[in-house]
């Protein structure tokens, strides 16, 4: 597994040699740093911790700043890449560069929270008639038995909390790599809203 800590920037449009103009999601990799490196020797796998975003000072506690010791700065975001295939040594930055031979990514995120929602928009129910005289119209329909079990089963589709829920989209298209300004652009759209930190990972499938 190859992959690294980002924020999503935003969305924009590049044009290819071609003249073709691709939707892209722009992301932005913020000097990942390797924290900790897991040998099968040590602990039993094989492993790269990698941290990013410095951590404000006043929010660090001495347990937390501990695993920081002698290598950086606490930092806020702090990921585990199991079987990592780059050899990497404890205090090295990693760069958006470790993607420049790579053409498909799978990035995952935290979607949007969407609030309470019913269940027509949370899970795509059709509900009833529109006609007048229904009576049923965006509901849910029939949730529960009959008096046996005289309950309604756990994880029935039912209206709830929408959203906010962690996502990965698979086999997104690297367009461009930029060393320059590390920043890493993908064709089509990603969860979580404007500067939310995002995971990508070299596609598994591809």
């Amino acid at each position: 597994m190859l992959g690294l800590i980002g924020k999503k920037v935003g969305m924009t449009q590049v044009f290819d040699a071609q003249g073709r103009l691709t939707p892209v999601t722009v992301i932005r990799i913020e000097g990942n740093v390797v924290v900790a490196d897991r040998t099968e020797e040590k602990n039993g796998y094989k492993a790269a911790v990698l941290g990013s975003v410095d951590k404000k000072k006043s929010t660090v506690t001495k347990p937390y700043a501990g695993q920081f010791t002698g290598v950086c700065e606490p930092k806020q975001h702090i990921i585990e890449f199991r079987d990592y295939e780059k050899e990497v040594t404890v205090g090295e930055v990693l760069g958006v560069d470790i993607f420049k031979d790579i053409t498909f990514v799978d990035v995952t995120g935290t979607s949007k929270g969407k609030g309470f929602a019913g269940g027509m928009k949370r899970h795509n129910f059709s509900g009833g008639r529109a006609t007048h005289g229904s009576k049923f119209h965006r509901d849910i329909g029939g949730t529960a038995m009959s008096s046996t079990p005289a309950r309604t089963f756990k994880g029935h589709h039912m209206a709830g909390r929408m959203g906010t829920e962690k996502t990965t989209i698979q086999n997104l298209k690297v367009v461009r790599v930029d060393e320059e300004m590390q920043v890493l652009m993908v064709r089509g759209a990603i969860p979580g809203p404007s500067q939310s930190v995002v995971i990508v990972k070299k596609a598994i499938k591809k």
